[in-house]
Protein backbone atom coordinates (compact mmCIF):
# COMPACT_ATOMS: atom_id res chain seq x y z
CA UNK A 1 0.00 0.00 0.00
CA UNK A 2 1.30 3.50 -0.99
CA UNK A 3 1.95 6.33 1.78
CA UNK A 4 1.74 9.64 0.61
CA UNK A 5 2.98 12.96 2.22
CA UNK A 6 1.48 15.90 0.82
CA UNK A 7 3.15 19.22 2.29
CA UNK A 8 1.57 22.63 1.47
CA UNK A 9 2.89 25.98 2.04
CA UNK A 10 -0.05 28.78 3.24
CA UNK A 11 2.24 31.84 2.47
CA UNK A 12 4.69 30.33 -0.14
CA UNK A 13 4.45 33.48 -2.75
CA UNK A 14 5.24 35.80 -0.21
CA UNK A 15 7.80 33.84 1.74
CA UNK A 16 9.45 33.50 -1.50
CA UNK A 17 9.52 37.07 -2.28
CA UNK A 18 10.53 38.09 0.76
CA UNK A 19 13.64 35.95 0.68
CA UNK A 20 14.12 36.92 -3.06
CA UNK A 21 13.72 40.60 -2.09
CA UNK A 22 15.71 40.75 1.65
CA UNK A 23 18.51 42.47 2.17
CA UNK A 24 22.67 40.63 2.50
CA UNK A 25 22.40 40.93 5.74
CA UNK A 26 18.87 39.09 6.14
CA UNK A 27 19.59 36.55 3.96
CA UNK A 28 22.20 35.66 6.30
CA UNK A 29 19.50 34.58 8.55
CA UNK A 30 17.20 32.51 8.09
CA UNK A 31 15.34 32.95 11.03
CA UNK A 32 12.71 35.65 10.56
CA UNK A 33 13.65 37.77 13.98
CA UNK A 34 10.92 37.62 17.02
CA UNK A 35 9.18 41.39 16.54
CA UNK A 36 8.17 43.35 20.30
CA UNK A 37 4.92 44.58 20.85
CA UNK A 38 5.94 48.33 18.69
CA UNK A 39 7.25 46.31 16.36
CA UNK A 40 4.23 44.40 14.80
CA UNK A 41 4.56 43.76 10.78
CA UNK A 42 2.27 46.55 8.70
CA UNK A 43 0.20 43.90 6.37
CA UNK A 44 1.36 42.63 3.20
CA UNK A 45 0.06 41.23 -0.02
CA UNK A 46 0.66 40.24 -3.90
CA UNK A 47 -1.31 42.18 -6.45
CA UNK A 48 -1.63 39.91 -9.78
CA UNK A 49 -3.63 40.69 -12.92
CA UNK A 50 -6.78 38.77 -13.67
CA UNK A 51 -9.25 39.61 -16.66
CA UNK A 52 -8.01 43.02 -16.36
CA UNK A 53 -8.75 43.83 -12.78
CA UNK A 54 -6.12 43.91 -10.22
CA UNK A 55 -6.53 40.92 -7.29
CA UNK A 56 -4.79 39.91 -4.26
CA UNK A 57 -2.90 37.05 -5.22
CA UNK A 58 -1.55 35.88 -1.90
CA UNK A 59 -1.90 37.39 1.93
CA UNK A 60 0.44 37.25 4.99
CA UNK A 61 -1.14 36.75 7.97
CA UNK A 62 -1.32 40.48 9.27
CA UNK A 63 -3.40 40.98 6.47
CA UNK A 64 -5.69 37.85 6.73
CA UNK A 65 -6.26 38.64 10.19
CA UNK A 66 -7.89 42.49 8.95
CA UNK A 67 -9.88 40.30 6.73
CA UNK A 68 -8.01 40.31 3.59
CA UNK A 69 -8.02 37.26 1.57
CA UNK A 70 -6.34 35.83 -2.13
CA UNK A 71 -8.69 36.93 -5.03
CA UNK A 72 -10.27 40.40 -3.55
CA UNK A 73 -9.74 43.24 -5.59
CA UNK A 74 -6.75 45.08 -4.76
CA UNK A 75 -8.98 48.54 -4.44
CA UNK A 76 -11.40 46.96 -2.10
CA UNK A 77 -8.45 46.06 0.24
CA UNK A 78 -7.10 49.45 0.34
CA UNK A 79 -9.85 50.67 0.96
CA UNK A 80 -10.21 48.53 4.08
CA UNK A 81 -6.22 48.33 5.32
CA UNK A 82 -5.11 51.66 4.03
CA UNK A 83 -2.07 50.72 5.18
CA UNK A 84 -1.72 47.74 2.96
CA UNK A 85 2.00 46.93 1.86
CA UNK A 86 1.68 45.48 -2.01
CA UNK A 87 4.41 44.14 -4.56
CA UNK A 88 3.96 42.57 -8.12
CA UNK A 89 3.41 38.75 -7.40
CA UNK A 90 6.19 36.77 -9.27
CA UNK A 91 4.61 33.13 -10.65
CA UNK A 92 7.39 31.73 -12.49
CA UNK A 93 10.30 32.40 -10.21
CA UNK A 94 7.93 31.24 -7.32
CA UNK A 95 7.40 27.69 -9.70
CA UNK A 96 11.39 27.77 -9.96
CA UNK A 97 11.50 28.08 -6.55
CA UNK A 98 9.22 24.73 -6.39
CA UNK A 99 11.28 22.72 -8.29
CA UNK A 100 14.13 23.81 -6.09
CA UNK A 101 12.01 22.62 -3.13
CA UNK A 102 11.01 19.17 -4.91
CA UNK A 103 14.87 18.56 -5.82
CA UNK A 104 15.61 19.19 -1.87
CA UNK A 105 12.85 17.01 -0.93
CA UNK A 106 14.76 13.89 -2.67
CA UNK A 107 16.45 13.43 0.83
CA UNK A 108 13.38 12.05 2.34
CA UNK A 109 11.80 10.68 -0.35
CA UNK A 110 13.24 9.42 -4.43
CA UNK A 111 9.80 10.41 -5.73
CA UNK A 112 9.05 13.87 -5.31
CA UNK A 113 5.88 15.13 -7.51
CA UNK A 114 4.63 18.91 -7.46
CA UNK A 115 1.73 19.96 -6.31
CA UNK A 116 1.46 23.26 -8.06
CA UNK A 117 1.65 25.99 -7.00
CA UNK A 118 2.47 25.56 -3.59
CA UNK A 119 3.01 22.11 -2.21
CA UNK A 120 4.73 18.78 -3.01
CA UNK A 121 3.66 15.01 -3.00
CA UNK A 122 6.05 12.83 -1.44
CA UNK A 123 5.24 8.96 -1.98
CA UNK A 124 7.16 7.83 1.32
CA UNK A 125 6.43 4.01 1.10
CA UNK A 126 9.48 1.92 2.62
CA UNK A 127 11.68 4.86 3.68
CA UNK A 128 9.28 6.71 6.70
CA UNK A 129 11.36 4.03 9.09
CA UNK A 130 14.33 5.74 8.77
CA UNK A 131 13.35 8.80 10.62
CA UNK A 132 11.35 6.16 13.04
CA UNK A 133 7.74 6.89 11.43
CA UNK A 134 5.84 8.48 9.43
CA UNK A 135 5.02 11.63 12.16
CA UNK A 136 9.04 12.31 12.61
CA UNK A 137 9.42 12.20 8.72
CA UNK A 138 6.88 14.70 8.77
CA UNK A 139 8.21 16.62 12.43
CA UNK A 140 11.62 17.00 10.83
CA UNK A 141 10.92 17.50 7.39
CA UNK A 142 8.39 20.89 8.59
CA UNK A 143 10.94 21.83 10.97
CA UNK A 144 14.05 22.07 8.23
CA UNK A 145 11.90 24.06 6.31
CA UNK A 146 10.51 26.13 9.28
CA UNK A 147 14.37 27.28 10.16
CA UNK A 148 14.45 28.46 6.79
CA UNK A 149 11.55 30.69 7.31
CA UNK A 150 9.57 28.26 5.16
CA UNK A 151 6.45 27.12 7.25
CA UNK A 152 4.01 24.21 6.24
CA UNK A 153 1.31 21.94 6.88
CA UNK A 154 1.24 18.21 5.87
CA UNK A 155 -0.38 15.23 5.91
CA UNK A 156 0.04 11.53 5.51
CA UNK A 157 -2.66 9.22 3.77
CA UNK A 158 -3.04 6.60 1.25
CA UNK A 159 -4.01 8.10 -1.71
CA UNK A 160 -2.85 11.93 -3.32
CA UNK A 161 -6.23 13.05 -3.05
CA UNK A 162 -6.41 12.63 0.70
CA UNK A 163 -3.23 13.81 1.66
CA UNK A 164 -3.87 16.79 -0.44
CA UNK A 165 -7.51 17.26 1.21
CA UNK A 166 -6.24 16.95 4.77
CA UNK A 167 -3.20 19.12 4.26
CA UNK A 168 -5.11 22.33 2.80
CA UNK A 169 -8.81 21.61 5.01
CA UNK A 170 -7.81 19.50 7.82
CA UNK A 171 -6.92 20.79 11.36
CA UNK A 172 -4.16 20.72 12.32
CA UNK A 173 -0.41 21.08 10.72
CA UNK A 174 0.75 17.41 10.80
CA UNK A 175 -1.80 14.66 10.17
CA UNK A 176 -1.15 11.05 9.76
CA UNK A 177 -3.89 9.26 8.76
CA UNK A 178 -4.11 5.02 9.31
CA UNK A 179 -4.29 2.84 6.64
CA UNK A 180 -7.53 2.44 5.11
CA UNK A 181 -8.81 5.41 7.36
CA UNK A 182 -8.94 8.54 4.81
CA UNK A 183 -12.63 8.06 4.56
CA UNK A 184 -13.65 9.45 8.10
CA UNK A 185 -11.78 12.52 7.94
CA UNK A 186 -12.46 13.50 4.71
CA UNK A 187 -16.42 13.08 5.31
CA UNK A 188 -16.39 16.15 7.70
CA UNK A 189 -14.08 18.51 4.98
CA UNK A 190 -15.59 21.13 2.14
CA UNK A 191 -16.66 19.61 -1.22
CA UNK A 192 -13.19 21.76 -2.32
CA UNK A 193 -10.71 19.88 -0.69
CA UNK A 194 -11.50 17.16 -3.52
CA UNK A 195 -9.87 19.53 -5.80
CA UNK A 196 -12.80 20.02 -7.68
CA UNK A 197 -13.45 22.47 -10.83
CA UNK A 198 -13.81 25.75 -9.14
CA UNK A 199 -17.67 26.24 -10.85
CA UNK A 200 -18.99 22.75 -9.60
CA UNK A 201 -17.64 23.80 -6.02
CA UNK A 202 -19.44 27.16 -6.22
CA UNK A 203 -22.56 25.35 -7.09
CA UNK A 204 -21.97 23.02 -4.25
CA UNK A 205 -21.86 25.49 -1.66
CA UNK A 206 -24.87 27.64 -3.25
CA UNK A 207 -27.07 23.77 -2.52
CA UNK A 208 -26.03 23.69 0.73
CA UNK A 209 -23.68 20.97 0.41
CA UNK A 210 -21.35 21.93 3.17
CA UNK A 211 -19.56 18.52 3.79
CA UNK A 212 -18.42 15.87 1.68
CA UNK A 213 -20.24 13.48 3.83
CA UNK A 214 -23.32 15.17 1.89
CA UNK A 215 -21.85 14.59 -1.35
CA UNK A 216 -20.75 11.00 -0.61
CA UNK A 217 -23.98 10.03 0.11
CA UNK A 218 -25.70 10.92 -3.18
CA UNK A 219 -26.21 8.88 -5.91
CA UNK A 220 -23.35 9.08 -8.19
CA UNK A 221 -25.32 9.50 -11.90
CA UNK A 222 -27.40 12.13 -10.44
CA UNK A 223 -23.70 13.77 -9.05
CA UNK A 224 -22.12 13.02 -12.22
CA UNK A 225 -25.20 15.06 -14.49
CA UNK A 226 -25.08 18.11 -12.22
CA UNK A 227 -21.33 18.61 -11.15
CA UNK A 228 -19.62 16.78 -14.07
CA UNK A 229 -18.00 13.39 -14.26
CA UNK A 230 -14.63 14.71 -13.11
CA UNK A 231 -16.39 15.15 -9.60
CA UNK A 232 -16.31 10.95 -9.47
CA UNK A 233 -12.91 10.84 -10.69
CA UNK A 234 -11.79 12.86 -7.93
CA UNK A 235 -13.87 11.22 -4.94
CA UNK A 236 -12.67 7.88 -6.54
CA UNK A 237 -9.14 8.70 -6.41
CA UNK A 238 -9.25 9.87 -2.60
CA UNK A 239 -10.82 6.80 -1.93
CA UNK A 240 -8.79 4.78 -3.37
CA UNK A 241 -10.95 3.38 -5.80
CA UNK A 242 -8.98 4.75 -8.69
CA UNK A 243 -5.36 5.30 -9.14
CA UNK A 244 -3.89 9.08 -9.65
CA UNK A 245 -0.85 9.30 -11.65
CA UNK A 246 1.92 11.78 -10.20
CA UNK A 247 4.55 12.82 -12.15
CA UNK A 248 7.45 12.39 -10.34
CA UNK A 249 10.34 15.00 -10.29
CA UNK A 250 13.65 12.45 -10.74
CA UNK A 251 16.87 14.20 -10.12
CA UNK A 252 18.21 16.42 -13.46
CA UNK A 253 19.56 14.75 -16.34
CA UNK A 254 18.93 15.17 -19.92
CA UNK A 255 17.57 11.30 -20.53
CA UNK A 256 13.65 12.08 -19.90
CA UNK A 257 11.08 13.85 -22.26
CA UNK A 258 7.34 14.81 -21.89
CA UNK A 259 4.86 16.20 -23.85
CA UNK A 260 1.03 17.51 -22.81
CA UNK A 261 -1.79 17.82 -24.92
CA UNK A 262 -4.66 20.24 -25.11
CA UNK A 263 -7.33 18.02 -25.42
CA UNK A 264 -6.73 13.88 -24.98
CA UNK A 265 -6.14 11.78 -27.96
CA UNK A 266 -6.46 8.70 -28.63
CA UNK A 267 -6.50 7.36 -32.21
CA UNK A 268 -3.65 5.16 -33.43
CA UNK A 269 -2.33 7.75 -35.75
CA UNK A 270 -2.00 10.27 -32.88
CA UNK A 271 -0.55 7.76 -30.96
CA UNK A 272 2.12 7.18 -33.75
CA UNK A 273 2.42 10.93 -33.90
CA UNK A 274 3.38 11.71 -30.60
CA UNK A 275 5.41 8.49 -30.20
CA UNK A 276 7.85 10.36 -33.01
CA UNK A 277 7.74 13.80 -31.55
CA UNK A 278 8.74 12.64 -28.01
CA UNK A 279 11.48 10.16 -29.50
CA UNK A 280 12.70 13.54 -31.38
CA UNK A 281 12.66 15.78 -28.14
CA UNK A 282 14.71 13.39 -25.94
CA UNK A 283 16.76 12.07 -28.76
CA UNK A 284 18.35 15.70 -29.58
CA UNK A 285 19.22 15.81 -26.08
CA UNK A 286 21.09 12.78 -26.25
CA UNK A 287 22.83 13.56 -29.47
CA UNK A 288 23.73 16.84 -27.93
CA UNK A 289 25.93 15.59 -25.21
CA UNK A 290 26.97 12.50 -27.72
CA UNK A 291 25.46 9.79 -25.80
CA UNK A 292 22.80 7.04 -27.03
CA UNK A 293 20.73 4.49 -24.42
CA UNK A 294 19.98 0.80 -25.18
CA UNK A 295 16.68 0.86 -23.26
CA UNK A 296 13.89 3.09 -24.37
CA UNK A 297 10.40 3.48 -21.78
CA UNK A 298 7.22 5.11 -23.34
CA UNK A 299 4.65 5.89 -20.76
CA UNK A 300 0.95 7.07 -21.74
CA UNK A 301 -1.07 8.52 -19.14
CA UNK A 302 -4.98 8.37 -19.60
CA UNK A 303 -7.42 10.61 -18.45
CA UNK A 304 -8.64 8.16 -15.76
CA UNK A 305 -4.60 8.59 -13.97
CA UNK A 306 -4.17 4.93 -15.15
CA UNK A 307 -0.21 4.59 -16.79
CA UNK A 308 0.17 2.41 -20.13
CA UNK A 309 4.15 1.78 -19.81
CA UNK A 310 5.83 0.48 -23.18
CA UNK A 311 9.26 -0.69 -23.50
CA UNK A 312 11.38 -1.45 -26.25
CA UNK A 313 15.57 -2.51 -25.98
CA UNK A 314 18.36 -2.41 -28.63
CA UNK A 315 21.28 -4.10 -29.07
CA UNK A 316 23.27 -1.20 -29.29
CA UNK A 317 23.05 2.48 -27.86
CA UNK A 318 21.16 4.63 -30.71
CA UNK A 319 19.52 7.31 -30.63
CA UNK A 320 17.87 7.31 -33.81
CA UNK A 321 14.27 8.69 -33.48
CA UNK A 322 12.61 7.02 -36.71
CA UNK A 323 14.43 3.84 -35.94
CA UNK A 324 13.01 3.87 -31.73
CA UNK A 325 9.67 5.20 -33.25
CA UNK A 326 9.49 1.95 -35.70
CA UNK A 327 10.30 -0.49 -32.75
CA UNK A 328 7.39 0.99 -30.65
CA UNK A 329 4.71 1.15 -33.44
CA UNK A 330 3.72 -2.36 -33.28
CA UNK A 331 2.81 -2.22 -29.49
CA UNK A 332 1.02 0.96 -29.88
CA UNK A 333 -1.79 -1.23 -31.55
CA UNK A 334 -2.75 -3.50 -28.09
CA UNK A 335 -2.95 0.18 -25.74
CA UNK A 336 -6.41 0.89 -24.69
CA UNK A 337 -6.55 4.73 -24.54
CA UNK A 338 -9.77 4.72 -22.88
CA UNK A 339 -11.26 8.08 -22.63
CA UNK A 340 -8.40 9.56 -24.00
CA UNK A 341 -4.57 10.14 -23.39
CA UNK A 342 -3.57 13.51 -22.12
CA UNK A 343 0.11 12.79 -21.22
CA UNK A 344 3.63 10.74 -22.43
CA UNK A 345 6.53 10.53 -21.57
CA UNK A 346 9.99 8.54 -22.87
CA UNK A 347 12.72 7.86 -20.68
CA UNK A 348 16.11 6.47 -21.81
CA UNK A 349 18.23 3.47 -19.77
CA UNK A 350 21.46 2.35 -19.68
CA UNK A 351 22.71 5.45 -21.27
CA UNK A 352 26.20 5.85 -22.33
CA UNK A 353 28.64 7.44 -24.71
CA UNK A 354 27.96 6.75 -28.26
CA UNK A 355 30.60 7.97 -30.75
CA UNK A 356 29.77 9.85 -34.11
CA UNK A 357 29.90 7.85 -37.36
CA UNK A 358 30.97 8.66 -40.61
CA UNK A 359 29.23 8.27 -43.69
CA UNK A 360 31.40 6.30 -46.08
CA UNK A 361 32.12 7.61 -49.45
CA UNK A 362 32.78 3.85 -50.75
CA UNK A 363 29.63 2.22 -52.46
CA UNK A 364 31.40 -1.17 -52.28
CA UNK A 365 32.44 -0.62 -48.18
CA UNK A 366 30.42 -3.15 -45.73
CA UNK A 367 27.50 -1.30 -44.42
CA UNK A 368 27.84 -0.66 -40.66
CA UNK A 369 26.50 -3.22 -38.01
CA UNK A 370 24.00 -0.72 -36.50
CA UNK A 371 22.97 -0.37 -40.51
CA UNK A 372 22.81 -3.83 -40.96
CA UNK A 373 22.27 -6.28 -38.61
CA UNK A 374 21.61 -4.25 -35.19
CA UNK A 375 18.34 -2.95 -36.81
CA UNK A 376 17.26 -7.06 -37.82
CA UNK A 377 18.38 -7.99 -33.75
CA UNK A 378 15.77 -4.92 -32.22
CA UNK A 379 12.94 -6.33 -34.63
CA UNK A 380 13.70 -9.88 -33.58
CA UNK A 381 14.05 -9.22 -29.66
CA UNK A 382 11.34 -6.91 -29.48
CA UNK A 383 8.66 -9.55 -30.73
CA UNK A 384 10.07 -12.38 -29.28
CA UNK A 385 11.58 -11.59 -25.93
CA UNK A 386 15.40 -10.59 -25.73
CA UNK A 387 16.52 -14.02 -23.75
CA UNK A 388 15.28 -15.84 -27.04
CA UNK A 389 17.69 -13.68 -29.54
CA UNK A 390 21.50 -14.64 -28.78
CA UNK A 391 24.19 -16.09 -30.27
CA UNK A 392 27.34 -18.39 -28.85
CA UNK A 393 30.11 -17.13 -27.62
CA UNK A 394 33.34 -19.48 -26.81
CA UNK A 395 34.47 -20.23 -23.17
CA UNK A 396 37.62 -21.15 -22.20
CA UNK A 397 36.91 -24.94 -21.01
CA UNK A 398 38.19 -28.47 -21.37
CA UNK A 399 34.39 -29.94 -20.91
CA UNK A 400 32.58 -29.37 -24.17
CA UNK A 401 29.32 -28.81 -22.97
CA UNK A 402 30.82 -25.88 -21.07
CA UNK A 403 32.59 -24.74 -23.93
CA UNK A 404 29.88 -22.34 -25.08
CA UNK A 405 27.82 -20.17 -23.65
CA UNK A 406 24.64 -17.56 -25.16
CA UNK A 407 26.31 -13.62 -25.56
CA UNK A 408 24.21 -11.04 -26.70
CA UNK A 409 23.58 -10.77 -30.58
CA UNK A 410 25.83 -8.16 -30.86
CA UNK A 411 28.63 -8.26 -28.27
CA UNK A 412 32.04 -8.93 -28.71
CA UNK A 413 33.33 -12.19 -28.79
CA UNK A 414 36.92 -13.42 -27.99
CA UNK A 415 39.15 -13.79 -31.03
CA UNK A 416 39.82 -17.22 -30.16
CA UNK A 417 38.82 -19.27 -27.45
CA UNK A 418 39.26 -23.10 -29.31
CA UNK A 419 41.80 -24.89 -30.62
CA UNK A 420 42.33 -25.33 -34.25
CA UNK A 421 44.00 -28.52 -33.84
CA UNK A 422 40.75 -29.78 -32.00
CA UNK A 423 37.85 -28.69 -34.20
CA UNK A 424 34.24 -28.99 -32.46
CA UNK A 425 31.11 -29.71 -34.55
CA UNK A 426 28.18 -27.22 -35.89
CA UNK A 427 25.77 -28.33 -33.94
CA UNK A 428 26.51 -30.04 -30.51
CA UNK A 429 24.02 -31.65 -28.55
CA UNK A 430 23.03 -30.19 -24.91
CA UNK A 431 22.39 -33.70 -23.84
CA UNK A 432 24.84 -36.63 -25.18
CA UNK A 433 22.69 -39.15 -26.98
CA UNK A 434 23.11 -42.54 -26.15
CA UNK A 435 24.83 -44.96 -28.63
CA UNK A 436 23.71 -49.12 -29.58
CA UNK A 437 24.91 -51.65 -31.18
CA UNK A 438 28.59 -50.30 -30.72
CA UNK A 439 31.12 -52.34 -32.08
CA UNK A 440 35.02 -51.00 -31.51
CA UNK A 441 38.68 -52.64 -30.54
CA UNK A 442 39.95 -51.86 -27.59
CA UNK A 443 41.84 -50.14 -25.93
CA UNK A 444 42.04 -47.10 -28.01
CA UNK A 445 40.51 -48.09 -31.68
CA UNK A 446 37.74 -46.15 -32.74
CA UNK A 447 34.25 -47.87 -33.11
CA UNK A 448 33.78 -49.69 -36.65
CA UNK A 449 29.70 -49.21 -36.08
CA UNK A 450 27.26 -48.04 -33.83
CA UNK A 451 23.17 -47.58 -33.85
CA UNK A 452 21.88 -43.77 -33.45
CA UNK A 453 17.84 -43.29 -33.32
CA UNK A 454 17.52 -47.03 -34.55
CA UNK A 455 19.96 -46.52 -37.64
CA UNK A 456 22.88 -48.01 -38.13
CA UNK A 457 25.90 -46.52 -39.02
CA UNK A 458 29.18 -48.27 -40.68
CA UNK A 459 32.35 -45.65 -40.23
CA UNK A 460 34.74 -45.27 -43.12
CA UNK A 461 36.95 -42.89 -41.30
CA UNK A 462 38.00 -41.41 -38.45
CA UNK A 463 39.68 -39.61 -36.10
CA UNK A 464 41.12 -39.66 -32.55
CA UNK A 465 41.14 -40.15 -30.02
CA UNK A 466 40.80 -36.78 -28.34
CA UNK A 467 41.39 -37.49 -24.32
CA UNK A 468 39.23 -35.10 -22.16
CA UNK A 469 39.44 -35.38 -18.43
CA UNK A 470 37.05 -33.64 -16.31
CA UNK A 471 38.14 -30.51 -14.55
CA UNK A 472 38.92 -31.76 -11.39
CA UNK A 473 40.10 -28.51 -10.05
CA UNK A 474 36.53 -26.87 -9.87
CA UNK A 475 35.63 -29.81 -7.67
CA UNK A 476 36.04 -32.15 -4.36
CA UNK A 477 39.15 -34.00 -5.02
CA UNK A 478 37.70 -36.93 -3.37
CA UNK A 479 35.62 -36.88 -6.67
CA UNK A 480 37.86 -37.14 -9.33
CA UNK A 481 37.28 -40.72 -11.04
CA UNK A 482 38.49 -42.82 -14.49
CA UNK A 483 35.09 -42.91 -14.93
CA UNK A 484 34.31 -39.34 -16.21
CA UNK A 485 37.37 -39.43 -18.56
CA UNK A 486 36.09 -39.44 -22.18
CA UNK A 487 38.07 -40.55 -25.30
CA UNK A 488 36.55 -38.55 -28.69
CA UNK A 489 36.80 -39.97 -32.04
CA UNK A 490 35.55 -37.90 -35.10
CA UNK A 491 34.46 -40.03 -37.44
CA UNK A 492 32.27 -40.30 -40.80
CA UNK A 493 29.88 -42.94 -42.06
CA UNK A 494 29.10 -44.77 -45.20
CA UNK A 495 26.97 -41.79 -46.32
CA UNK A 496 29.59 -38.84 -45.94
CA UNK A 497 27.96 -37.77 -42.88
CA UNK A 498 30.73 -37.29 -39.77
CA UNK A 499 30.09 -37.56 -35.95
CA UNK A 500 31.32 -36.91 -32.95
CA UNK A 501 31.52 -39.38 -30.40
CA UNK A 502 33.11 -40.51 -27.21
CA UNK A 503 34.00 -43.31 -25.30
CA UNK A 504 33.28 -42.46 -21.54
CA UNK A 505 35.54 -44.73 -18.53
CA UNK A 506 38.15 -46.93 -19.35
CA UNK A 507 37.51 -50.99 -20.31
CA UNK A 508 39.29 -51.75 -16.56
CA UNK A 509 37.25 -54.00 -13.75
CA UNK A 510 34.87 -52.31 -12.04
CA UNK A 511 34.34 -49.30 -14.42
CA UNK A 512 32.43 -49.83 -17.41
CA UNK A 513 32.54 -48.26 -20.54
CA UNK A 514 29.49 -46.46 -23.09
CA UNK A 515 29.95 -44.46 -26.15
CA UNK A 516 27.94 -41.51 -26.59
CA UNK A 517 27.54 -39.28 -29.93
CA UNK A 518 28.05 -35.72 -28.66
CA UNK A 519 27.52 -33.57 -31.82
CA UNK A 520 27.31 -33.67 -35.97
CA UNK A 521 29.60 -31.67 -38.32
CA UNK A 522 28.71 -29.74 -41.29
Amino acid sequence: MARILCVWSPNWAIANWRRRNASPAEKLSVVPPVLGEKERPRPFALVETVRGARRLAAADKAARALGLFAGQKATDAMALVPDLIVADSEPEADAEALTALADWSVRFSPAVAEAAPDGLFLDISGVAHLWGGEAQLLADYRARLAANGIFVRGAVADTPGAAWALAHYGKGAEIIVPPNGQADLLAYLPPAALRLDPAAAAQMERLGLRLLLQVLGMPRAPLARRFGQQTLVRIDQAMGRAEEALSFRRPPHPWFARLAFFEPISALEDLQRVTRDVAAKLCARLEQEGRGARRFRLVFHRLDGRALPLEVGLALAARDPARIAKLLAPKLETLDPGFGIDVVTLEAEAVEAVSGRQVRLDARAEPAIEEGLGPLVDRLSNRLGGERVWRTAPVQSHVPELSARPAPPLAAIPPQAWSPEAPRPVRLFRQPEPLDLVMALTPDDPPRQFQWRKRLHRVARAEGPERIGEEWWRGDIDGVSVGHVRDYYRVEDQDGARFWVYREGLYEDGVPARWWLHGVFG
